[in-house]
């Protein structure tokens, strides 16, 4: 295969698996709808570990995430959910105030993501960007929208959270 079907390859299936989510999501809450899965659990711990750049998708993903810790039955567990995202690779770039490396047509999904991020902030989950991949990208770290903190190795980040017991949920 060659380089440009696999990268939207890898985006329709991310798309896909997304819809399928959210289809199942929208669909009525049978009782004990979680029940085998958060048996026993006290609270929820997740780390999304982000790295795709696309400004659409990210606003499908960041729905589902926020969808995950306001979930009722994921509230209504003894301990307050804890979330965290950590973006590297492309993402970087979704990070940027400034949009001009964006399409004319995209800027309007940059902006409705970094709303997104703006709310996630002020719900509590712990945003982070790797500084390595701002390097790489070439992005100047000054124009990062200042909801994200800023550290050295996104990598780092993710296996820390998850030693301190967070899930990984990669979203590649």
């Amino acid at each position: 295969m060659n380089q440009t079907f696999r990268k939207y390859f890898r985006s329709f299936s991310t798309i896909l698996s997304l819809l399928v989510f959210l289809a199942l999501g929208v669909a009525p809450a049978a009782a004990g709808e979680y029940a085998n899965a958060l048996k026993d659990v006290k609270g929820v711990k997740a780390v999304f570990d982000v790295g795709q750049g696309s400004a659409k998708v990210a606003n499908v993903v960041f729905w589902a995430v926020k969808n995950t810790y306001e979930d009722k039955t994921v509230q209504g567990l003894p301990e307050k959910p804890q979330v965290a995202v950590v973006f590297h690779g492309p993402a970087v770039k979704l990070l940027t105030k400034d949009s001009s490396g964006f399409p004319e047509d995209a800027r309007g999904e940059v902006d409705k993501f970094h709303e997104m991020i703006r709310q996630l902030k002020k719900d509590g989950v712990k945003l982070e960007v790797c500084l390595y991949a701002v390097k790489v990208t070439g992005i100047d770290p000054a124009t990062l929208l200042p909801e994200i903190d800023q550290v050295g190795n996104g990598f780092i980040s993710v296996v820390g959270y998850q030693a301190q017991g967070y899930s990984v949920v990669a979203i590649p």
